[in-house]
């Protein structure tokens, strides 16, 4: 039987579903869904749906059952969030491959082992990069090193998925075409392997963060050279966020480094652990005297946009009504944030899975920035990483209308129409996008390319052409 669809308020007073949601936070930590009933309930309702339970409390009564365990797990799945894909945040890798792993290799020269933990690593994308990295730097002495990269994360799902190694166009969107050539074997249309040299460097096995903070915390994570927990810590309350540090810290080697994501260094930190400065990122170490102390994060420093994230959701495509920049105000407005803060706003919460409000920040934002093209870029990747196509090319062609020379929003849309199978109309803005990027020299970045240059947008465009026969 389908359980009936519940309003936000039917929710909140909802003693069942409340005492769930509890659960929830209680056993993953995720404090996100604490105002998010309407989010949460719509993972609930497909459990339920699978299950055939009639409401919440049949499905608690389940929960707490001999077979409950199993349950949590299917359930943690639905709950938690996967995007990932190779090379996120080109400053961080840029500080791994200059300052962090080389310091890494020096100290251990001896021993010649190096263990790095990648905790919630989805879908394995994150310490298939850090394999990938390590394989460039050590070359063929990699066989003389004992090296062990772990990738843990809650979802069962996204661990399976990690293991096959298996990995579409848009994981590997930061990632050259010669790059992938190198790394990967292309097993299937817009589908790659990657090569069982790095698969075998890496490991995989369920983890819940939280263990970290209980009675008895597993003994055998320890002694880390590298922590990376990027993007994971977003989801938690900031009390259990500290604790979380700290835990993560007293796993680290006396001279390790722990990698945060890019929006979550927090002064408070600086009080667990030793803050390095390094260019466009911060990392931290455990404490040391001899260690000469640097100040907190700089969050100027966290400057570069990342690509929005994209699920394959399938909600009803909702058309957006037909936009038109607003009226002129009639009265003196309170002076309005810059765009690029608006963007940034946007960018962070498409960055953390949370794709509904992404999408309001956009409205709000475009109801201050109208005809700010940035904007509506990002506009139309959240309302594809939503499942909403029309209403993202409809973003990206007013993207285009308000900047014609905007060579990411031609290059997004051609992407999007390719998917939808339109070849000709997907190849002429891909062009487009090509002769844009033409203009400037091929190691010019371009503006809101997360680190794409001008090069590299346009050997993508050869390679996807090449794949439109007759167009």
């Amino acid at each position: 039987m389908k359980p009936p669809r519940a309003a936000p308020l039917a929710l909140a007073a909802d003693e069942p579903f409340q005492r769930l949601k509890r659960a929830v936070i209680a056993r993953t930590g995720h404090h996100y869904y604490a105002d998010k009933d309407d989010v949460l309930w719509d993972r609930v309702q497909r459990r339920l749906l699978a299950n055939r339970d009639r409401d919440v409390t049949a499905y608690l009564r389940r929960l707490d059952g001999d077979d409950g365990e199993a349950e949590w797990a299917a359930l943690e799945t639905e709950i938690t969030i996967g995007e990932t894909f190779f090379f996120r945040y080109a400053e961080q890798f840029t500080a791994l491959r200059e300052t962090i792993l080389p310091d890494i290799l020096e100290r251990k020269a001896q021993d010649r082992r190096i263990r790095i933990w990648s905790a919630g690593c989805a879908t394995g994308a994150e310490p298939y990069s850090i394999a990938i990295l390590l394989s460039q730097m050590l070359g063929e002495a990699i066989s003389d090193w004992r090296i062990s990269i772990l990738g843990g994360d809650i979802n069962a799902a996204f661990l399976d998925t990690a293991r096959k190694g298996q990995f579409g166009r848009w994981a590997l969107r930061a990632v050259s075409d010669a790059d992938r050539g190198k790394w990967f074997t292309e097993t299937a249309r817009n589908t790659w392997t990657l090569k069982s040299a790095y698969r075998g460097l890496v490991r995989f096995e369920r983890q819940n963060l939280l263990d970290l903070l209980g009675p008895a915390p597993p003994l055998e994570l320890t002694e880390f050279d590298l922590i990376l927990c990027r993007n994971v810590l977003i989801y938690f309350h900031h009390d259990v966020v500290e604790q979380l540090v700290g835990a993560l810290g007293g796993r680290l080697a006396a001279d390790g480094w722990l990698l945060l994501g890019h929006a979550e260094p927090n002064p408070a930190f600086g009080k667990l652990l030793d803050v390095t400065q390094l260019p466009g990122t911060v990392a931290y170490r455990p404490p040391n005297p001899e260690r000469p102390l640097q100040p907190g994060p700089s969050f100027e420093a966290f400057a570069a946009p990342e690509p929005e994230p994209a699920q394959h959701l399938p909600p009803a495509e909702a058309p957006l009504p037909p936009w038109r920049p607003a009226p002129i105000p009639t009265s003196v407005p309170t002076p309005a944030p810059p765009a690029t803060d608006l963007v940034e706003t946007v960018r962070r919460l498409a960055d953390g899975g949370d794709y509904p409000a992404a999408e309001a920040a956009c409205r709000q934002a475009l109801a201050v920035a109208p005809e700010d093209p940035a904007l509506h870029l990002h506009d139309g990747l959240v309302l594809r990483a939503l499942g909403r196509p029309a209403s993202a090319e409809a973003a990206f062609k007013r993207a285009i209308y308000l900047d014609r020379g905007f060579a990411m929003a031609h290059y997004h849309l051609g992407l999007l129409l390719l998917d939808q199978g339109r070849a000709k109309a997907a190849a002429r803005s891909l062009k487009t996008a090509a002769q844009i990027a033409g203009t400037v020299p091929a190691d010019t970045r371009l503006a809101h390319g997360a680190g794409l240059d001008a090069g590299q947008l346009r050997k993508s465009v050869r390679l996807l052409l090449q794949s439109l026969v007759g167009v």
